[in-house]
């Protein structure tokens, strides 16, 4: 099974982004978008970020595919409440196998799920010293539904498309948008809220994501505002009740809903906190992209396409 966090080197693949109103796919290469495609998606065959047709699901990617000329490969990302993001700390640990068991043996207890129903990954975070002076790790520890993730597949299968690894949608959202390593300061944390037909959102110091969840505000409807203030305020007060957390300096918005500029305020008014919206594709040159094609659905897609060129 294809389910990895990890940097790949695969040339060739594409980000998609299967969205629940669109599909969108971006090719990366030298800091700039190379080529960007995107299609209308029929209601109902995603549903809260989970795949609920794969097989009607697949027919629309095959001719989505076929239509557009998009390479086999493909990075896919993933964002609902079938995944668990969780931070732990553990004594540093240099060799990758007794790494790894140390992480299985922790997401026992840190996940709420049976690890036989689950698929696992982990990305070390950041390096720190305990208050014995020992080193240590802090390490973003990722488990997903198995079965959700097989779905996922089986409709890229049936398009067929080769899926060469599957990333966070929150990850993805984070690599394109957070501003290159060094340039940004530790001492705070961002939040990403991206609008779309899956919204997500995600809080990260720098470019590690250490906390994700999806939002049920449907950002198009009425009062929309003051409902993902809600959210992201909820989410905030998760994320601070962790040991590692750090005090939220802004929160930034992306995908469709952030090119409405009343909701955008809206959302900064009840939250009290500053709201930005940045280039759509972060610091990739998007002058490829046709002037028809709106640049919003492509932040995750971009983000995705990051993530197997590193």
């Amino acid at each position: 099974m294809a389910f990895s966090l990890r940097k790949t080197s695969d040339r060739g693949t594409v980000g998609l982004d299967i969205d629940g109103r669109y599909l969108a796919a971006a090719q990366v290469s030298g800091g700039r978008v190379t080529r960007a495609v995107s299609q209308g998606l029929p209601e109902g065959l995603v549903r809260d970020g989970e795949v609920s047709d794969p097989q009607t699901l697949g027919q629309h990617l095959k001719s989505f595919a076929a239509a557009t000329g998009m390479p086999r490969n493909v990075r896919l990302g993933v964002a609902n409440q079938q995944i668990v993001v969780r931070v732990v700390e553990l004594p540093r640990i240099e060799d990758e196998k007794q790494r790894d068991a140390a992480v299985r043996f922790q997401a026992s207890e840190a996940i709420a799920m049976p690890l036989d129903e689950a698929v696992l990954d982990h990305q070390v975070a950041a390096f720190t010293t305990g208050a014995d002076g020992t080193p240590r790790m802090q390490v973003v520890l990722v488990a997903a539904r198995r079965k959700m993730i097989e779905t996922l597949l089986e409709a890229v299968k049936a398009a067929g498309l080769k899926a060469d690894g599957i990333d966070l949608d929150a990850f993805a959202l984070v690599r394109a948008l957070a501003a290159p390593e060094g340039d940004e300061p530790d001492e705070t944390a961002r939040v990403y809220c991206h609008l779309a037909g899956v919204s997500n959102l995600a809080v990260a110091v720098g470019p590690n994501c250490y906390f994700t969840r999806p939002l049920s505000a449907i950002w198009d409807e009425e009062d929309a505002g003051s409902r993902l203030a809600d959210e992201v305020r909820l989410s905030i007060d998760y994320y601070m009740t962790q040991p590692q957390a750090k005090p939220v300096a802004e929160v930034v918005v992306s995908g469709p809903g952030s090119a409405n500029g009343d909701l955008v305020q809206s959302l900064e008014s009840h939250l009290g906190i500053p709201v930005k919206v940045p280039a759509p594709l972060g610091a990739l040159d998007g002058s490829s992209l046709a002037p028809t094609e709106d640049p919003h659905r492509y932040t995750v897609a971009a983000g995705l396409a990051l993530g197997a060129a590193a």
